[in-house]
């Protein structure tokens, strides 16, 4: 089969940045190509027109159109002359696309194309309890009704989308998945009572909760290291430019002694971030189905993470991780002691999480559900 993604974002070095979308779609690229399938990769909002071949996998770079008022829609219709010019030429049996912001609203193809939902602008905005952007919202919910199938990262996410847009879409579950060999554990880990959270520094992942739940952690334990790691951002409610200036004000002064951020460190290195940590934390208002914490439990660390909506997908609360609200500091601060406190408890959390995404989360488990469902929908076609 000869499958290709459409993405705002993609993981390499010759790409612009990427988020998470890039790395679920890196992931499922390798597993398919384990499975010996065919993948493009078309990469739209890049620097330049171009293509790379490399290891099975060719990525397509395609430079949006400049227009004033119509750069949108330009870059739609340049993208779907490629898409339909490669299908023509027999390298492309379907297309993948995420629901993010709707590119596929107006784009016509010649092949089935089915929408993944990791999350739209609207679904983010409703969980935000903010206000979206009626264009948006637009062409997220026509890019909806206009694909052939529809896949959800999780059921959560495919019964939100549904409730945020009045829509009665059916959708196929097929989760995110990672590349489990790539996050295999470590035995020599180099410090001890070390809390870690990776991830964008934004209000939609809790991280203005951390400060509150580690203030009540060193009063009880005042040896204990906060480590952050991930890209600063603006924060859409306050207007303010930095959302680690604003947590930087919660901390108190015991507990900022404890804190080290470090800014956005090359992805290769995160691995070696969780290794040396015991546990790792997600206070997370606003997720779809998030591959970090799949990164983390595959590393046998236990997790503390939010208890909303996804949560109860990827973690039962207990077995691989607990599950708390993250406005109950508290709570949450008690939960990360008690398993701090308790090797034991890290080793059979720890042990659980990484059997749990070797079994449902890995890339060759994932990718066989995707290929049995693209399978259906060509029949269909």
């Amino acid at each position: 089969m000869k499958i290709a993604f459409l993405t705002p974002e993609f993981p390499h070095a010759k790409t612009t940045p990427s988020g998470g979308i890039g790395a679920s779609i890196m992931s499922l690229s390798k597993g398919l190509i384990k499975l010996k399938h065919s993948v493009s990769v078309i990469v739209y909002g890049q620097d330049k027109d171009d293509v790379i071949e490399e290891n099975d996998l060719v990525i397509h770079k395609v430079k949006n159109v400049k227009f004033k008022g119509l750069s949108l829609y330009l870059t739609q219709k340049k993208v779907q002359r490629l898409i339909n010019q490669m299908h023509a030429s027999g390298n492309i049996d379907i297309v993948e696309a995420p629901d993010w912001t709707g590119f596929t609203a107006f784009i016509n193809l010649r092949c089935p194309l089915i929408l993944k939902l990791h999350g739209s602008d609207t679904y983010f905005c409703y969980l935000d309890r903010r206000k979206v952007k009626p264009k948006n919202r637009f062409l997220e919910k026509s890019a909806l009704k206009k694909a052939n199938d529809i896949i959800a990262v999780s059921d959560y996410v495919g019964k939100l989308t549904n409730q945020v847009f009045d829509l009665d879409l059916k959708f196929r579950v097929i989760p995110n998945a990672i590349d489990v060999e790539l996050f295999q554990p470590k035995q020599d880990k180099e410090h001890a009572d070390r809390i870690l959270y990776f991830g964008t520094l934004i209000r939609k992942k809790g991280v203005l909760e951390i400060p509150e739940i580690f203030n009540k952690i060193v009063q009880q334990q005042s040896e204990i290291e906060l480590i952050l790691v991930g890209k600063d951002a603006s924060d859409i409610k306050t207007g303010a430019s930095s959302t680690w200036n604003l947590m930087k004000a919660k901390f108190s002064e015991k507990a900022s002694k404890q804190v080290s951020y470090l800014g956005q460190v090359p992805y290769s290195e995160i691995k070696d971030y969780i290794n040396a940590s015991d546990l790792c934390i997600f206070p997370s208002f606003a997720e779809a189905l998030p591959v970090s914490w799949l990164e983390a439990m595959a590393m046998k660390k236990p997790i503390v993470a939010s208890d909303i909506g996804w949560a109860s997908e990827m973690i039962v609360h207990g077995k691989e991780g607990y599950l708390v609200d993250p406005k109950n500091h508290q709570a949450f601060s008690d939960a990360i002691l008690k398993i701090l406190n308790d090797t034991a408890l890290q080793t059979t959390l720890g042990t659980a999480a990484r059997s749990k995404v070797k079994n449902v989360f890995d890339i060759e488990v994932v990718a066989q559900k995707n290929v049995d469902f693209y399978k259906t929908v060509l029949e269909n076609a």
